[in-house]
């Protein structure tokens, strides 16, 4: 089978196209047929050997000091249940799946995953392509405002409004009944209004906190490049100050900052299946949805990684596998 590799960090000419073995499932997994897979901007830190300021070694410490030690970039997937392990009851062949690979592993036209994976059926009202852009993005917006507890009548404000995760965030935090305002660049207010936004600032030519508006929550879908000191003065008392991603230098003001009434959230996200079962049934009920930029086939994987650093992208960017050796 073909996959997507790369055996040394660099730029996105170091991905290219090679042959490797077909997987087999174990017992207690799965054998996906990938359709469709995902460029993302970690896809790239992975790539490049990048992460956030301060923790670029323990970054190259568990990917691989001299290289890479999983060569097989990709965690959104989208596919088909080719086999089954005899030991598994949650799936059967022909299962058409999205999904989470928190090892990677899904630039590939085959993978295994354990049964009790980050996997469902995916929406019937969806592509591959589309269900593959929902995973990632929609399980850390999700969890995030869930660990912020967000409720129906609050306002919350969204930085990074139109990138992978802040899409969803918009338009979750809008099903939970929120006041959203969403903050991005002038090419993109259109897309973020089409998420529901019920107000959207363009950062190039307005200050968020001009209007003087106070928020139950803050969300940063950014790499912690959200205005540290205004968003705090902005945030209402026991306000909830949100960080997907951050550098290290900002891990210190925000554990400075839950000594006050106010609070950051970070950490980790906890992705279970019984949460992309959630997100089916919202999409299909019509109340989220995914754009699609652009979407590349395998072999212009580099050509994806470049669009996605550009920082030009308008909604997801869909890599599509094409099977061209299904029995082998």
């Amino acid at each position: 089978m073909k996959a997507i590799v790369y055996e040394k960090y660099g730029p996105p000419e170091v991905l290219h196209i090679k042959e490797i073995e077909k997987p087999q499932p174990k017992d207690n997994e799965v054998l996906i047929k990938i359709h469709a897979t995902t460029a993302t901007t970690y896809d790239c830190w992975q790539r490049s050997s990048t992460a956030p300021t301060g923790f670029g070694v323990l970054s190259r410490i568990a990917s691989g000091i001299r290289k890479p030690k999983r060569p097989i970039l990709g965690i959104d997937l989208a596919g088909e249940i080719e086999a089954i392990g005899k030991d598994v009851t949650s799936f059967s062949e022909g299962d058409q799946i999205y999904g989470f690979s928190e090892g990677l592993g899904a630039y590939a036209e085959y993978m295994c995953l354990p049964e009790d994976a980050t996997l469902a059926v995916k929406p019937t009202n969806m592509t591959y392509e589309e269900a593959a852009a929902v995973p990632q993005g929609a399980l850390t917006a999700l969890y995030f405002l869930r660990r912020g507890t967000i409720q129906s009548g609050q306002k919350i404000l969204v930085f990074g409004a139109s990138g992978g995760v802040g899409q969803f965030a918009v338009q979750l935090a809008k099903h939970f009944g929120a006041e959203v305002t969403g903050v991005c660049s002038t090419s993109k207010l259109e897309l973020v209004k089409s998420m529901g936004a019920d107000r959207v600032v363009d950062y190039t030519t307005e200050d968020f906190d001009q209007s003087g508006e106070t928020y139950d929550i803050i969300f940063d879908a950014t790499t912690g490049k959200s205005p540290y000191s205004r968003c705090v003065k902005s945030l209402k008392e026991e306000g909830i100050y949100i960080f997907v991603t951050f550098g290290l230098p900002r891990l210190f003001r925000i554990l400075w900052l839950n000594r006050s009434s106010k609070q950051g959230i970070l950490g980790l996200v906890d992705d279970k299946p019984e949460d992309l079962i959630f997100l089916r049934e919202l999409i299909e009920a019509g109340n989220l949805k995914v754009v699609i930029d652009r979407t590349f086939p395998m072999e212009q994987a580099a050509e994806a990684h470049r669009y996605v650093e550009s920082g030009q992208k308008k909604g997801h960017i869909a890599i599509t596998m094409e099977h061209t050796t299904p029995n082998q």
